[in-house]
């Protein structure tokens, strides 16, 4: 037997133990306590590419408003539940800076964290009309939201948007959308975890079949202007995030603290609902709470029931860092830029040694480097693939568990340190060694 950094039989004693006998159906939860096993018990120091986790410092502006929120005395106080107006005003003003659509700021919704909206939203939508009962869902995407559809027991439908760019991303959509079921169509951009972030086109053509189909778009902004292709960092002028809000007047634009300005700690986003679509009342909403438009039903019955407002401190947080970032004070992009040069050096060591990107284009466009990146290896499935490299010191999860359709991993960059490139680079070395 072939030895790897990580003993063979250490290792698989741990699986045995997690009970996984298919990493193809392993959470991401599981992987990461198994990488944290095996290197404890073994001393080898893991790369670990497997969680979706913030791993730089928290916006500086963020906590000291925070702290001076605390020290307010507003830890005593239930925040208000429509969210606290310098907050809301904050966040429309943002929205206008970097993604250039008007958006009322009584739409401008806090939340906590975009969990939380996805979940109010999916909520909501299958509401609004007992006919329209499924999310739809242009994957690969992150898989807790559809967990969230299992938990409140409401139905989805998927595609993998690999073999549906630019022109035949119509046609697939529309032949969900035709069948009348469909409540929202969720997608990420950038997504997570290709990092392939949807051209204009392709958000006009979303727009508008939204609007033919009489359709709710949650566009889901975790990642927000971090394309690093393009500055998106100014606010006010064009080049802007780029965004279905052109094409449509019927959405949510879900906005989080938590990578863009490192605050995920504090659990803390918005949820932007167009005005169109806050006013707008529905016979299913209607029917089930006596009244109240989308945005009314979304907060004051939704929101209420999940929480009773989000945290008040962290409100005054995400608040200065918009302002800050919309004066043009705080160049938020300028700290996660580091998670696009991770990206580069990391696919630079996989490529040499064999591997290849599962996503690699956007269109004619190489897919930018981010936040993740997708690997493959030949002759392996993902799931073979993601245990395979646990005997090499490496953890990742398999795109299957995002929906996608093809067979390989998703890797995270935020927490790879500095001294660990060299290390990959001999154990994938020794991979390639092994598996040519």
């Amino acid at each position: 037997m072939k030895e790897t950094p990580v003993d063979r039989q250490l290792m698989d004693d741990i699986i045995h133990k997690y009970g996984i006998t298919d990493f193809s159906r392993a959470t991401i939860r599981e992987i990461k306590a198994i990488a944290a096993e095996a290197e404890a018990a073994s001393g080898v120091e893991f790369v670990k590419m497997e969680m979706g986790v913030p791993g730089l410092p928290p916006s500086s502006v963020g906590v000291e408003a925070e702290i001076a929120a605390l020290r307010q005395g507003v830890a005593s106080l239930y925040p208000d539940i429509n969210g606290e107006e310098m907050l809301k005003r904050e966040a429309a003003r943002f929205v206008r800076a970097f993604v250039g659509v008007d958006i009322a700021a009584e739409g401008c919704v806090p939340v906590t964290g975009s969990m939380q909206g996805t979940f109010a939203a999916f909520l909501t939508c299958v509401q609004c009309r007992p006919e329209r009962d499924t999310i739809l869902f242009i994957d690969p995407g992150f898989p807790v939201q559809k967990q969230q559809l299992v938990v409140m027991g409401a139905k989805y439908e998927t595609f993998d948007v690999y073999d549906y760019r630019g022109s035949r991303l119509g046609p697939k959509l529309e032949s969900y959308l035709s069948r009348g079921n469909i409540a929202a169509i969720i997608y990420s951009n950038p997504n997570n975890p290709s990092w392939i972030c949807l051209k204009e086109d392709e958000l006009r053509t979303i727009g508008w079949l939204a609007t033919q189909y009489d359709v709710t778009v949650l566009e889901d902004l975790a990642y927000f202007a971090m394309d690093f292709r393009r500055d998106l960092g100014h606010p006010f002028v064009e080049p802007y995030q780029p965004t279905v809000a052109r094409y449509t007047d019927q959405y949510i634009l879900l906005i989080s603290g938590s990578k863009a300005f490192s605050y995920a700690g504090q659990r803390i986003g918005v949820a932007c609902i167009s005005d169109r679509l806050y006013h707008r009342a529905f016979q299913g909403l209607t029917a089930r709470y006596g009244g109240g438009t989308f945005g009314t039903v979304f907060v004051h019955r939704v929101l209420y029931a999940l929480s009773s407002g989000t945290g008040h401190s962290a409100q005054y947080a995400l608040a200065a860092m918009m302002r800050a970032a919309s004066d043009g004070t705080y160049r938020f992009l300028d700290d996660v830029r580091v998670y696009g040069e991770r990206a580069r050096r990391l696919k630079e060591i996989f490529l040499r040694h064999g591997f290849h990107l599962v996503y690699d284009k956007d269109l004619d466009d190489p897919v930018a480097d981010g936040f993740y990146f997708t690997l493959g290896y030949p002759g392996m499935t993902g799931a073979e693939l993601a245990r395979e490299l646990m005997y090499y010191g490496v953890s990742a999860i398999p795109l299957s568990t995002t929906g996608s359709r093809q067979e390989g991993l998703r890797a995270c960059t935020s927490f790879v340190q500095d001294h660990q490139y060299e290390a990959l680079d001999a154990r994938m070395e020794l991979f390639a060694r092994h598996h040519s």
